[in-house]
């Protein structure tokens, strides 16, 4: 009998060794870990958390219709009419006449031919990337798009030539290479970004995309029920729907429920039902996060204006707070008009990771919880608190909240500061 060849490497082995370990043990020892935070109620503008009253400045619950009744009744019809899960993927036994519903409604919402709706926000963008492309396709990306638009292209084994963030010329020198790929070319980018709240510049970006005959998808997950007239993001903020071939959408955060979505032609939606492995093969939606979707999206498009003024009002009121209490926030830049492309995501500009971290338990610990972004996710010494708003947000929130913040901030001299 021959003797057990074992394999060289244990793949545990990075587990215990990777470049992380040491910062995450010692933010551990000094309670400074500022991620799995235990929340203890409802997601509103004031919620507990791990037994305090905490001032929510870190939620994507944008309109506040987590809470609504309406939202939540519907959760609960969905529930009783279908039970707790569907225990099957769309394909088979998972499609119910509330996915059908909520597709249509998306669709028109949107302006698009259809509308398909994914179980996550994540798989919606995986789904869709990694079914268009191929590997003999180029995929361009702004280098802050989200990771599971990252992920999406990995999955495709499409070449991938990212692009500084939102910098034109760095994103026209990708379309002249990718001229000469030999491939379909897919440009993707955020209509809000989401760390650091700043809008694409869409308009330059479909100019160049017609010019080098690129298709562009635009992931407006930070800017559905948020933007334009309708609420329907970016890409109808700026006047440019028919311009975009795909968008993306999510329903955890303005539609307060969890899933995504994909509006667009309904050839490429019809392809998408049939060919994309994590639609295929990912057991569908619970019905509640559907039926709270559905009616989220029925709220948005009946009451929008109104939940999205609000939303923006807070917005432009804590950033005004910020600058007016010396910390450095990121702009949001500017529209076409010369107006500020207000955001409802707020970051505040930290600098190196342990300061990030220090200041956002203080605040934490002062009764404000913030979201904290560290390298990798921002480039190194460019870490941020990334503060959000939500419609439901009082003056009186706010005002406490920045009180708070001035008096904790003042004991970090090292911070970026305004002007």
């Amino acid at each position: 009998m021959s003797e057990t060849t074992r394999a060289p490497v244990d793949v545990f082995e990075k587990a215990r060794t990777h470049d992380r370990l040491e910062q995450l043990e010692a933010a551990r020892q000094r309670d400074l870990l500022p991620y799995f935070r235990v929340l203890t109620s409802e997601a509103g503008p004031v919620v507990e958390m791990e037994g305090r009253e905490t001032i929510m400045l870190g939620s994507n619950n944008y309109l506040g219709l987590t809470g609504d009744p309406r939202v939540k009744q519907a959760a609960r019809d969905a529930l009783e009419t279908y039970g707790t899960g569907l225990t099957g993927s769309r394909l088979l036994n998972g499609t119910t006449p509330l996915h059908l519903e909520l597709e249509r409604e998306l669709a028109e919402w949107m302006q698009t031919e259809e509308a398909l709706v994914f179980t996550t926000g994540h798989q919606a963008n995986v789904g869709c990337i990694g079914t268009i492309l191929g590997p003999q396709d180029t995929v361009i990306c702004d280098s802050a798009d989200h990771a599971s638009i990252l992920d999406g292209c990995k999955l495709s084994g499409a070449k991938l030539r990212p692009f500084r963030h939102n910098q034109m010329p760095k994103l026209e020198r990708m379309l002249e290479r990718a001229a000469g790929d030999g491939g379909g070319v897919l440009v993707i980018v955020d209509g809000v970004f989401s760390m650091e709240g700043d809008l694409c510049d869409l308009p330059a970006i479909v100019e160049l995309c017609g010019r080098y005959g690129a298709r562009l998808m635009v992931d407006e997950a930070h800017a559905v029920g948020v933007l334009g007239e309708r609420g329907a993001g970016a890409s109808e903020l700026y006047g440019l729907e028919s311009s975009v071939d795909l968008r993306m959408g999510t329903f955890s955060k303005s539609l307060a429920s969890c899933g995504g979505f994909i509006a667009g032609p309904a050839d490429v939606t019809e392809y998408l039902r049939i060919a994309s492995r994590p639609f295929i093969f990912t057991a569908s939606a619970v019905p509640a996060a559907v039926g709270a979707a559905l009616e989220a999206v029925r709220v948005i498009r009946a009451e929008g204006p109104e939940l999205m003024g609000r939303l923006l009002d807070n917005a432009r009121y804590l950033r005004e707070g910020l600058r007016g209490i010396g910390l450095r926030v990121i702009e949001p830049g500017r529209l076409p008009d010369g107006g500020e492309a207000t955001t409802p995501v707020v970051p505040v500009m930290c600098g190196e990771d342990w300061q990030a971290v220090t200041l956002w338990k203080a605040l934490y610990e002062a009764g404000v919880y913030t979201n904290v972004a560290i390298h990798p996710a921002v480039p190194p010494g460019g870490a941020l608190l990334r503060t959000s708003l939500m419609a439901t947000h009082e003056r009186e929130h706010l005002d406490r909240a920045l009180t708070i913040i001035e008096e904790v901030s003042a004991g970090f001299p090292d911070l970026p500061r305004a002007g």
